[in-house]
């Protein structure tokens, strides 16, 4: 069943709808694989209800129900995400009072058939690069268990990226899609801000926050985004309908864009790596080859520090308020709350207009071309223990390199991706990051397509 287990989406929903295999033998085959695994990668296992789910799956299929397009597929959920009769913890040990409904992207998936087979691992409210807790412990990196899977949904990218899921849903605040996604060799979207809903909550860390999948193919993305896009009416932020389906973006050849590629950091201490330079040269050699316009560009970044850092605090701040026991959150994240007493709601809202004048700056960048080429990050995957004896200060300082590219797309709200583009020198994934203008997901899907085609990505199982 190993073979079944690691398969991606799409295989899996095939091999269902043949009968070549029950949702129930689906899924018990995945809660063992999960049993074996020496990541701590779940916070929870939900194995009693995961199976109770899977048969309730194959009766629908038996009485001929008409089946949504994640039916009887195994799906994790990061910790943030509220499910019925289970504590949403944040990632802390503060809360024990259970969920009374599903979060609304959980809804969504249940309602197109997914069972939900467990939550995963994340650093406390998700504030770090690096799956690190003092309560939880470390999740590994499936290609070396010396290294960081990254964060903050560092634990859904290692369920995916050793076969334990074909699909977990994180969060990204600052890079904590596509940087998990970097260091462990997936696909990973930031999608335009508003476009997946946060509900029950109103936003995720104000305008910083959205909700989306890691996976191992863009396919797969793009069919469980089109399964839970669509904000609600209590939700701060709404995008617009896309122009097309994700999927039928995902399945469209490009020709003939504009792509410009910058290694330049945002963030002037943060120098990239040779090996994420080169990436980035090869990868727009290879689009070029596709028959795409390529060429360098200095995007003249504008700093992003004095609208993300308001909104980090504050998000985090929020967050705090919401525990029933705050005497136990980690020491760290009691310095974060005390060192961001100033963050207060006038202070936030001044930063989100300010990050909305940024965005504009940067679409100057697309008035010349259709997407941005970049690294994702400026480090190779760092050995696990990075966040060991740092307080709040130091721990933000040691997030820079891993955050400099991705941060400022959170700032402005512009979609944005990691994709895999092989292993480097110490057998560890690598990766680039495309951003696209504002509702731009379709075009970054359609390359990311190209470029996986073109470049088969090997796996660590």
């Amino acid at each position: 069943m190993d073979e079944i287990v690691t398969a991606g989406v799409r295989e899996q929903r095939d091999m269902l709808d043949r009968g070549e295999v029950s949702a129930v033998e689906l899924v018990e085959a995945t809660l063992h694989r999960i049993g074996e695994s020496d990541l701590n990668a779940f916070s929870t296992v939900l194995r009693d209800r995961a199976r109770a789910e899977a048969a309730d799956r194959d009766r629908e299929r038996a009485a001929g129900t008409d089946l949504g397009p994640l039916h009887g597929i195994p799906i994790a959920v990061k910790e943030e995400l509220d499910l019925t009769g289970e504590v949403t913890t944040f990632g802390t040990r503060a809360n024990h009072r259970p969920a009374t409904a599903d979060s609304e992207v959980v809804r969504r998936l249940r309602a197109a058939g997914a069972v939900i087979v467990g939550k995963t691992a994340m650093p406390e409210f998700g504030q770090w690069p690096f799956t690190e807790s003092s309560t939880y412990g470390v999740t590994r990196n499936p290609w070396d268990r010396t290294r960081s899977t990254g964060g903050s949904s560092g634990g859904s990218a290692a369920a995916v990226a050793a076969g334990l899921v074909p699909v977990a849903i994180g969060g990204d605040g600052g890079g904590s899609i596509r940087i998990p996604a970097a260091c462990c060799g997936l696909f990973g979207l930031k999608t335009q801000r508003g476009r997946v809903s946060t509900a029950p909550h109103p936003h995720l860390w104000w305008a910083l926050g959205v909700v989306g999948p890691l996976t191992r193919t863009v396919y797969d993305s793009a069919l469980v985004y089109d399964v839970i896009r669509g904000s609600t009416p209590g939700d701060r932020f709404h995008a617009p309908d896309p122009i097309m389906s994700f999927v039928a973006a995902a399945g469209r050849p490009s020709t003939g864009l504009r792509i410009g590629y910058s290694t330049k950091s945002p963030v002037p201490l943060a120098k990239p790596d040779p090996q994420h330079v080169q990436s980035v040269l090869d990868t727009a050699e290879l689009l070029a080859s596709l028959g795409h316009s390529v060429f360098e560009i200095d995007p003249h970044y504008p700093d992003p520090t004095s609208a993300f850092l308001p909104q980090f605090f504050g998000g985090v701040r929020a967050e705090a308020e919401l525990v029933d026991n705050p005497k136990l959150l980690e020491r760290r994240t009691r310095e974060t709350v005390a060192l961001g007493a100033w963050a207060r709601r006038p202070v936030v809202e001044r930063a989100i207009r300010h990050g909305e004048a940024l965005a504009r700056k940067v679409d100057r960048v697309f008035e010349t071309c259709d997407l941005l080429l970049t690294p994702t990050i400026a480090i190779r995957p760092p050995r696990v223990g990075v966040l060991d004896g740092a307080g709040s200060v130091r721990a933000l300082l040691r997030s820079m390199p891993m955050a400099a590219y991705t941060g400022m797309w959170n700032v402005t709200g512009h979609p944005a991706a990691s994709i895999p583009t092989g292993v480097g020198t110490d057998g560890l994934p690598l990766s680039v990051q495309l951003i696209g203008p504002a509702n731009g997901e379709t075009t970054i899907l359609s390359v990311a397509a190209q470029v996986e085609d073109a470049r088969p990505q090997p796996r660590p199982f």
